[in-house]
């Protein structure tokens, strides 16, 4: 077996339409598919002025988003930033976040680790509606 895999993330199953989030969210959760077991790695597109309807927070994984084109805002516990294209942000495990694409909306690629299992079966704690102005 190779040491290393090579996916393309626009051609990951899109996972947003499974939980009626498409076509405001695009979430392509590549870690599976590129085999990882020590990090995860996702793709995802928010289309402008979406907030994602949840917030979420993990027991062990930390995370690195990095916003690829256009901008958002992220609730981070009791704070909001604002984040522009090239920027990335660490969270820590146990900080509830949640995501809202500015305008032109955006697009980013997130890092975790330590690696938890799939998306849904890993260590995450989801919590609806969290963000409400």
């Amino acid at each position: 077996m190779a040491g290393f895999t090579i996916v393309n993330l626009k051609q990951v199953e899109d996972q947003a339409p499974k939980f009626g989030l498409a076509p405001s969210l695009e979430a392509r959760f590549a870690t599976v598919p590129l085999g990882l077991e020590k990090s995860g790695v996702s793709y995802q597109r928010l289309a402008p002025n979406f907030r994602v309807p949840f917030g979420h927070r993990h027991k062990l994984q930390e995370e690195i988003y990095v916003v690829l084109s256009g901008s958002a805002r992220a609730k981070l516990d009791d704070e909001i930033v604002e984040l522009r294209a090239w920027d990335a942000i660490r969270v820590s495990n146990d900080t509830m976040r949640s995501f809202e694409a500015g305008a032109d909306g955006a697009e980013v690629l997130v890092f975790g680790a330590p690696h938890t299992g799939p998306p849904g079966q890993g260590d995450g704690e989801v919590t609806p509606s969290w963000w409400t102005d």
